[in-house]
């Protein structure tokens, strides 16, 4: 993957106010009966897009306005045993995505893709009461194509990376670039271990079918020690194969984190630290950041504050990361992120984050990021502020404007024409039914 192919952020988990609305509400139920269901999935996404500036590796200056969309369509279900409650379960979707209008501000896609290809096609089992010692379903197995992620996406989070054809039409996807409708791994393999508390472990065997990703396949453990105080959380990840990157094939990764509030209510607390050795034996790599906010419950609107410091050593690999927690994570800067860079490599990023609820279904923020190049050429020396809100209007219509400002320290970047400020606008309507 070049610094410029990143993935990009998926809509129908746009923060706090997205995830009052998805889950069952993505899923009709068409028969329900003796332990065996049957859902209809359908999940609809569209965005409008405006960039007065373009980015490298775009070839024509101004700026770019262009339309993305995707539709998720398919079937899930599961039966339950009667006496032990094991299960199987399984699911198959198709994907439609397009873009049309001007393409990204990047040149990711030529705003002319369009496309309907088999997104998840999985089959798992749950073990029920069988061993009570593991808590229920504490052992689960699936595989075939479907989506996996670890912790809250730093390193993977579905392969979720959708070119168009704006760079090389074997990179196409479908377009929707932005949206990111396709998340699932081509080939899986999981396992499953242990409950909502205390000691679970997910072993997996990934292989992507993304050239944008080097059609990577991989595999690894990720442990977990699940508190009411946070969860701690060990990961290995091994790199066994991968199209035309010596570094990706044989790479290690190794991860530490912890997320939670610590026993103390209302604070927040958050940290990782990777460090990577790559297949070729160049250079090894590290990434980390930490991260603490407070929530003003007593106060109208229950405001929230964060602040958050990360480091990505030049040569770091970001693997499959994505967004899973909300704006910012792990996309900082909305136009950095998706457009400008950097792209969690190589960089050292301050932020602050402000969030409010006027209402349960309304949420409201701003987010600051500053970036520092650490290869010394200030290519992506930079500070973004993005504007934002989510509003669930009704549990079947989710709505989030955004504006973003994204000012340069320098004309030795990738937008096109000059350090001038760029202005950024994207609205995105998200339909789960």
């Amino acid at each position: 993957m070049t610094k410029n192919m990143k993935p990009s952020l998926t809509a129908v988990l746009l923060g706090s106010a997205i995830a009052l609305a998805s889950g069952s509400a993505t899923a009709h139920t068409l028969y329900s009966e003796n332990g065996t269901e049957l859902n209809l999935d359908i999940e609809a996404v569209f965005g409008v897009f405006s960039s007065k500036k373009n980015y490298q590796p775009n070839s024509k200056g101004g700026g770019s306005d262009w339309q993305e969309g995707y539709i998720k369509y398919g079937f899930s279900g599961q039966h339950a045993y009667s006496g032990s409650n094991a299960s199987v379960y399984g699911g198959l979707n198709l994907v439609s995505t397009a873009t049309w209008g001007d393409g990204d501000a990047a040149g990711l896609t030529s705003g002319k893709e369009s496309k309907t290809d088999l997104e998840d096609a999985y089959l798992g089992w749950r073990s029920g009461d069988l061993f009570p010692a593991l808590g229920q379903d504490g052992l689960d197995i699936s595989f075939g194509r479907q989506s996996f992620s670890i912790g809250d996406g730093f390193l993977i989070n579905g392969d979720a990376l959708n070119l168009g054809d704006g760079l090389d039409p074997e990179l196409n996807r479908g377009g929707a670039y932005w949206l990111a409708g396709r998340q699932a791994f081509d080939r899986t393999a999981i396992v499953r271990v242990g409950g909502d508390e205390g000691v679970r472990a997910d072993l997996f065997w990934l292989k992507s079918d993304n050239l944008a990703q080097s059609k990577m396949e991989l595999a690894g453990i990720n442990t977990e020690y699940v508190i009411p105080e946070g969860i701690f959380g060990v990961s290995y990840i091994k790199g066994l194969d991968a199209f035309g990157s010596t570094a990706r094939d044989g790479q290690e990764t190794v991860s530490l984190r912890y997320q939670g509030n610590a026993g103390v209510e209302n604070l927040f607390l958050s940290g990782e630290f990777v460090t990577q050795d790559q297949g070729d034996n160049s250079a090894s790599a590290d990434a980390w950041y930490v991260e603490a906010g407070w929530t003003f419950a007593d106060l109208p609107w229950s405001p929230s504050v964060n602040y958050r410091y990360s480091s990505f050593d030049t040569g770091f690999d970001p693997l499959f990361f994505g967004f899973n927690r909300g704006y910012g994570t792990w996309f900082q800067g909305e136009v950095a992120a998706n457009y400008a860079g950097p792209f969690n490599s190589g960089a050292d990023v301050h932020h602050i984050g402000i969030k409010a609820s006027p209402t349960e279904m309304l949420s409201v923020g701003a987010l600051y990021f500053d970036f520092k190049d650490k290869a010394g050429s200030g290519a992506n020396d930079a500070q973004e502020i993005n504007l934002y809100a989510e509003w669930v209007i009704t549990p079947n219509l989710i709505v989030s404007p955004l504006i973003g400002v994204y000012s340069p320290d320098n004309s030795n970047t990738s937008q096109i024409g000059g350090k001038k400020t760029n202005v950024y606008g994207q609205f995105v309507v998200v339909v789960p039914f």
